[in-house]
């Protein structure tokens, strides 16, 4: 019976990460203004390490049920190219964005928080979730943050690519300035 690979084993494998905003970039609130704006918070520590994952050339992406300016915003600040708003069914844009960024669905990771993000979860390499994940989504990813969405578990699955690539002591080192 062949051995299952472990977290780390999938995601060093990880060539492209993609995110859902709501529940994983944010917390999931959502505040309306009386005429009808949106606003959503988003964690500076998670954009950082969006960031990392660019400089050790893995390509970032976002796939979310919702169309925001604001997204749109965030994603350009933080270089993010592979954008797609206003998903009805994401693995229609996952098979767009394996085109587009010339990777295997085994070579993607993907994070997500709710019913929605299952069908993409299973088609890639490497799946993972925010700690207040649904449960049926926590059931069948292959690695959970200790935070929360909105506070910090971008941030940590970012980390823990870096580590599985053997990138983040050397990242580290660089900012410590040695």
């Amino acid at each position: 019976m062949a051995q299952q690979a472990s977290s780390a084993e999938l995601a060093s494998r990880v060539k492209l990460m993609i995110f859902d905003v709501d529940g994983v970039f944010t917390d999931g609130s959502l505040y309306f203004s009386a005429e009808g704006d949106t606003m959503k918070s988003f964690n500076s520590l998670d954009g950082h390490g969006v960031k990392m994952l660019q400089k050790i050339g893995i390509q970032t992406a976002i796939i979310t049920g919702r169309k925001s300016g604001i997204v749109n915003a965030r994603a350009k600040e933080l270089g993010i190219t592979h954008l797609f708003q206003g998903v009805e069914d994401k693995t229609v844009a996952l098979e767009e964005l394996l085109v587009k960024a010339g990777v295997s669905a085994a070579d993607c990771g993907y994070m997500g928080d709710d019913w929605p993000d299952l069908a993409v979860m299973r088609r890639c390499g490497f799946a993972a979730a925010p700690a207040n994940a649904h449960p049926e989504v926590i059931q069948r990813v292959h690695w959970v943050a200790e935070a929360r969405g909105g506070h910090g578990a971008v941030r940590e699955v970012c980390d823990a690519i870096l580590r599985a690539q053997h990138r983040y002591d050397e990242l580290l080192a660089e900012a410590l300035g040695a």
